[in-house]
């Protein structure tokens, strides 16, 4: 049960985020390491344990809410992003972390996740992207390769994969980022940061489907091929992967190329600007795929933007201060009807 006095953040441990609720997700998913790397990362954001809450939609990974001991929201498909806006506007104190999948996020629930991101609403979206369907038992999702042959595509998919850090940039999310669900630290790190963002948050982690896409990012995954295959973003740190030996250079405008390095320091070599305004830096690194270029993962974009609960709230305050209205006279006023 939660704790319905005020929780000191002090004291909160691990623990005091695990519900009673039995886990259930196949042997071997990422959602456990993704589930444990965020009930270890809430005691450290010093924010009571009430004023936290989980909101997902449908899904493997909707069942969040059910193993977090915390206020939340299992939604319908897709909606999680619009009953998550519905909460932060009535709570604006509240920490809300919306955890939705690829299906979820991008396919049905695509119109809904663009305009969170559109009007910075102060939600953490943590979409986990195993490029397949999986409750739904392994229909291809937006996310999904050309060419995969699924219960929905038995002659392969046809479809363009959708690039979730290109759309988030393009819908004007203020901080982009992608992690990885086998790398503990860095999905740590990177739940941190987005914790500490004032806006949309919106984080892609990388995770594999063990029944019915395995392997699906195999070739960047593995401890072994994410030091030659993974490039990590490092605010005006050089873009350097394959342990210092290779690194992204411009390759005319807004292109970007691989070059072999001798050094870090080498001039041709582009450095990572997350605050850069415009992020056009940032959409160049979205648009790399394996095995043409490394995969980026880390913080993509992290600006400053007034949240939309703050503008709508400022606008509220206005409204209430200059226009007044007599109620019975509207009621009775000259814009009526009688039937």
């Amino acid at each position: 049960m939660i704790a319905t006095n005020p929780t000191d953040p002090t004291t909160l441990t691990r623990k005091d985020f695990q519900s009673d609720q039995m886990v259930k997700w196949c042997p071997g998913c990422g959602d456990y390491a993704i589930l444990a790397a965020l009930q270890t990362v809430f005691p450290k954001l010093g924010i009571p344990k009430e004023k936290l809450t989980v909101i997902s939609g449908i899904g493997c990974s909707s069942r969040f809410p059910y193993y977090m001991d915390t206020f939340g929201f299992h939604t319908i498909h897709g909606r999680a992003c619009a009953v998550a806006t519905g909460v932060k506007a009535a709570n604006p104190d509240l920490s809300v972390w919306v955890i939705t999948g690829d299906g979820d996020a991008l396919s049905i629930g695509g119109n809904h996740t663009m305009h969170a991101m559109r009007r910075n609403v102060d939600l953490k979206i943590l979409m986990f992207n195993n490029q397949i369907y999986g409750l739904t038992k392994g229909q291809f999702s937006p996310t999904s390769k050309m060419g995969l042959k699924t219960k929905s595509s038995p002659m392969g998919n046809i479809d363009e994969p959708a690039h979730p850090i290109a759309l988030a940039l393009g819908a004007g999310a203020t901080f982009v980022a992608r992690t990885v669900d086998n790398d503990a630290k860095h999905l740590m790190a990177t739940f941190e940061a987005a914790a500490r963002h004032k806006g949309t948050a919106f984080v892609e982690i990388l995770q594999n489907c063990v029944i019915f896409n395995d392997g699906a990012h195999e070739s960047y995954y593995s401890p072994g091929a994410r030091k030659e295959n993974l490039v990590y973003l490092e605010d005006g740190k050089p873009l350097i992967y394959a342990e210092g030996k290779k690194g992204i250079i411009a390759n005319g405008f807004g292109k970007l190329g691989t070059a072999d390095i001798d050094s870090p320091e080498d001039p041709r070599i582009l450095k990572h600007d997350a605050s850069e305004p415009s992020g056009t830096l940032a959409y160049a690194l979205s648009r790399m795929v394996h095995p043409d270029f490394p995969v980026p993962v880390g913080i993509f974009r992290n600006v400053e933007q007034t949240p939309y609960h703050e503008l709508m709230d400022a606008q509220i305050a206005q409204a209430r201060e200059t226009r007044k209205a007599d109620l019975q006279k509207l009621l009775s006023g000259s814009v009526t009807w009688k039937v």
